[in-house]
């Protein structure tokens, strides 16, 4: 790999809690799978959470049916990685249509036990990938649609994922390894002479065996090959070893008994993946509406609050502006603004008023010093009388201050 690229993966994990680790894991899947591009893209959550994450996006060889075929899957990395699995996807083409099954829904996010049992120290981006490799081969999560079949695609989850433009024109067209490999001179049906997708959805329902899921589909319905009835009983001939009409009726009807059953066994697997989806997704959407009615219960009391003290600002200003209207109206004698309830109360006014006084008095004795009005004896003279005149008054008040239990 390019420093130049080791350096632009650097740049995309400034915000990620564990750079060194992630960089590590994206070099070394970059490295194994051509077919894969890091970039850094915004991605949306359920609840409607924009971050920019790390994007592997491109395609994943998947062996299947001794062919080989590019899978096209996007793995966004959250910035917690690796103490929080991948976030997987499969992204078809408008030439494929997504194939449902317990581990792809109908979105194309991809559902493994590698994931649901994710751990830090033992989980990894290429075994992951290797995992997908593993359960894409035994039940590939696309096909090919038929010609007659409408291009519009499924619906994508709500990111504003945009998908990688292809490294070559071929990028998602499967193809087996190179090496040997002549291409067949007819076509297929696909564009190109390139073995193409399924054309329906294979019916193969073999699942892995670590799948955490459990086999939720009948088994215990017999199988024989297509158009081929189980062996007949002892007395499905005559005695002179020909077969009747009724017999050769018996055993179209089993035929064509097995083959419903394989039908219904197909149509009840992709009935039941549907179905572990719309749990999920209402299990999400619950969790969401407590969410929801814990955030209106909270507004509804700061509401609550908010009118109660709006209420109580409006009840003070009225109080105000009755005071100031009365004041305006009414004359005002500032010595009835100073009255005394108690003559020891009283005697700490008068004591207070006069140590102003005295205070006032030494300041304008010191004025009258400085420009020269009075001589120094005179002034040494009178701030000793004025000193001690205060002293007392001070020493009185603190006594009518205890006397009264007051603080200080």
């Amino acid at each position: 790999m390019l420093a130049k690229d080791e350096s632009k993966i650097k740049q995309c994990l400034v915000r990620y809690q564990n750079p060194d680790v992630t960089r590590r894991e994206i070099l070394s899947v970059l490295n194994h799978y051509n077919g894969l591009a890091a970039h850094l893209e915004p991605y949306v959550f359920n609840d409607g959470t924009k971050m920019d994450l790390v994007n592997l996006a491109g395609t994943i060889p998947v062996m299947y049916k001794g062919a080989s075929y590019n899978i096209p899957v996007c793995i966004w990395l959250v910035n917690t990685h690796p103490f929080n699995p991948p976030i997987c996807y499969v992204k078809p083409t408008a030439d494929m249509q997504i194939k449902i099954s317990r581990y792809v829904d109908y979105n194309g996010k991809i559902y493994l036990p590698y994931l649901h049992d994710w751990t830090p120290n033992a989980s990894d981006l290429l075994s992951l990938i290797q995992v997908m490799i593993v359960t894409f081969g035994e039940q590939p999560p696309v096909y090919a649609k038929s010609r007659n079949e409408p291009s519009s695609m499924p619906p994508y989850p709500a990111t504003s994922y945009m998908p990688m433009p292809p490294t070559s024109t071929s990028s998602y067209l499967p193809y087996p390894p190179s090496g040997g490999y002549n291409p067949p001179t007819t076509s297929y049906g696909g564009s190109g002479p390139y073995p193409p997708y399924p054309t329906q959805p294979p019916a193969n329902t073999n699942f892995p065996s670590y799948s955490m899921y459990g086999n939720a589909y009948p088994s215990h319905y017999p199988s024989y090959p297509a158009g081929q009835s189980p062996p007949l009983s002892g007395n499905a001939t005559t005695g002179t070893g020909t077969i009747t009409e009724e017999h050769i009726r018996a055993s179209l009807l089993s035929a064509v008994e097995d083959k419903l059953k394989r039908r219904l066994r197909e149509q009840f697997m992709q009935n039941q993946a549907e179905l572990d989806t719309l749990r999920r997704t209402q299990q999400e959407l619950t969790q969401g509406k407590a969410k929801l009615e814990d955030i209106l219960q909270r507004l509804d009391t700061e509401q609550a609050e908010l009118d109660k003290n709006l209420q109580i600002l409006q009840e003070k200003e009225k109080e105000l502006e009755t005071a100031i209207e009365k004041i305006s109206t009414e004359e005002f004698n500032v010595e009835d603004a100073v009255t005394t309830t108690t003559p020891l109360y009283k005697q700490l006014l008068n004591a207070f008023a006069e140590e102003a006084a005295t205070e006032d008095a030494i300041y304008y004795m010191d004025e009258a010093l400085r420009r020269g009005v009075i001589d120094l004896d005179v002034f040494l003279k009178q701030v000793r009388t004025l000193s001690h005149k205060q002293f007392m008054l001070r020493a009185l008040m603190q006594k009518c201050r205890q006397k009264a239990g007051l603080a200080g």
